[in-house]
């Protein structure tokens, strides 16, 4: 076991001990490395100025898939033989000195110059490594994929007219393949067994303020359950999207964590066209291209409650453990009654997600138990089924309400009724007794009507910033109206 996490920043090997391996990347990066163009303004994940390209080393092709991550909101401890890239790190330098003319810009950099895409140019850095991290994977981008991948990107001066401009005139031919620019196996090479190798990384406590610090990065399953077993109370991290804002903010009170970053176990993920099982540590990224051609609702949600740098590093099983009650996974979850595995030192349990949720923010797991996996099988009928996230923005907004809703007919009449909401409780809810009515009942808009008096009995929405309790219990109703519409106007087809 080795008390250091080891990676490499623009293709130089970095080791990393004791408290810095605690600081988030983007402060790493600027007060450690000097490497001062990647920019901290919301310390949340949310306007990817900080935004670097993340190489996770895939062994079997001996590559590095590039992926754009928020660096504000990463730890340093969980970058283990990782390369990340940043703004500088992608020019040539054709010269020893330091001037201009030294410089040779990419051709994302040069589009943003010549598309005039920058004014203060304080987010441009963010973009650029978004742009760079897209056309990894492609040699043109169409405006819908331009939109889409800059979501995670905040400009507030120089308007996305000639943002996207600049993205879809790049010289492709100038943009760096990074798996060249920085070879790849040499880096490999440079690293050596050293991902076989577990990590404990302790610190003591300095003058009474900064508390002892210790995270544990097993590389295995048993050994994360193990460490579990002895620090029952250790903070789990994953993506860490949500406990980088809390540590940033100052809300983070753990000071032991289990780092599962490098549990590659607990990426595993299988689809046979009915039925999914995919390890807690799954990213939204990878799940959205799973279900794509078998459940386009599901993907469709999934692609607009986070931005890319959000989907490339946040995971289902942090969604699920964070147990927030406008979740958008988890109403399509429990009408799909998916199954959780939960493991412990001593064995493992399968909980339905149903019955998972006790309170607000409160959960069946027990002290020393994992999530490990999530397994749900797809509806027979996927046309019967709709997701709703009413929001005032359309991507990366926090729900107002989220909704389920399964019908399954036959002749008009409805056999069977699978409704889950979303921010009207402590939890999402599944809506038994409206379920209950309908079934049997005949397929028609009377029905329908009928079942929203019963929803907004079945819920105690509140009211907040994003809405009153009014009008969240408007929504119960006019959703199922909504469904009935769609879904009436698709079979009439």
């Amino acid at each position: 076991m080795r008390d250091f996490v080891s990676f490499f920043v623009n293709g130089e090997k970095q080791e990393v001990r004791a408290r810095d391996a605690f600081m988030t990347l983007s402060d790493f990066l600027r007060t450690r490395l000097g490497l001062v163009g990647t920019k901290i303004v919301c310390s949340e994940g949310d306007c990817g100025s900080c935004t670097v390209l993340c190489g996770f080393p895939d062994s079997s092709s001996r590559t590095f898939q590039y992926r754009s991550l928020d660096s504000c909101i990463r730890f340093v401890f969980q970058l283990d033989g990782v390369h990340i890239v940043t703004v500088e790190g992608l020019v040539e330098r054709t010269s020893e000195n330091l001037g201009e003319d030294s410089i040779a810009l990419t051709g994302v950099q040069q589009s943003m110059i010549d598309c005039h895409g920058s004014q203060c140019g304080f987010c441009t850095p963010g973009f650029v490594m978004a742009m760079t991290g897209m056309l990894q994977d492609k040699n043109e981008l169409s405006t819908e994929e331009v939109r889409h991948g800059l979501t995670g990107n905040l400009c507030r001066c120089t308007g996305y007219s000639p943002i996207i401009d600049a993205a879809q005139q790049v010289e492709v031919e100038r943009c760096a393949n990074l798996n060249e620019k920085y070879p790849a196996e040499d880096l490999f090479n440079q690293l050596g067994g050293a991902s076989e190798q577990a990590i404990s990384i302790a610190t003591p406590e300095v003058d009474g303020m900064t508390p002892a610090m210790h995270v544990f990065c097993p590389t295995t399953v048993a050994g994360a359950l193990d460490l579990l077993a002895k620090q029952p109370t250790a903070k789990i991290v994953a993506g860490a999207t949500d406990l980088g804002v809390q540590f940033n903010k100052g809300r983070l009170n753990a000071t032991t964590f289990v780092d599962l970053n490098r549990v590659t176990e607990l990426t595993d993920i299988s689809n046979d066209g009915k039925r999914i099982v995919c390890g807690a540590r799954v990213t939204w990224a990878k799940l959205e291209s799973v279900v794509a051609e078998r459940a386009p609702q599901f993907k469709e949600i999934i692609s607009v409650f986070g931005s890319p740098q959000i989907r490339h590093a946040g995971t289902i099983g942090g969604n699920l453990i964070n147990a927030s009650p406008i979740a958008d996974s988890i109403p399509f979850l429990y009408v799909c009654e998916a199954m959780l595995t939960l493991v412990s030192a001593v064995g493992e349990r399968t909980v339905n997600i149903n019955d998972f949720y006790t309170g607000y923010k409160q959960f069946d797991l027990q002290p020393g138990e994992l999530l490990a996996k999530i397994e749900f099988e797809l509806p027979d009928e996927m046309n019967n089924l709709r997701l709703y996230k009413i929001t005032r923005r359309r991507d990366m907004d926090i729900s107002t309400f989220t909704a389920a809703i399964y019908l399954e007919t036959s002749n008009d009449q409805i056999r069977n009724a699978k409704i889950a909401y979303g921010a009207v409780g402590p939890t999402v809810v599944r809506m038994e007794k409206t379920e209950t009515f309908l079934v049997d009942k005949p397929f028609s808009l009377e029905t329908i009507r009928q079942a929203g008096n019963i929803a907004v009995e079945e819920i105690t929405p509140l009211t907040d910033v994003r809405g009153s309790a009014n009008y969240r219990l408007s929504l119960a109703r006019n959703v199922l109206l909504k469904y009935f519409h769609e879904t009436k106007s698709t079979a009439s087809v």
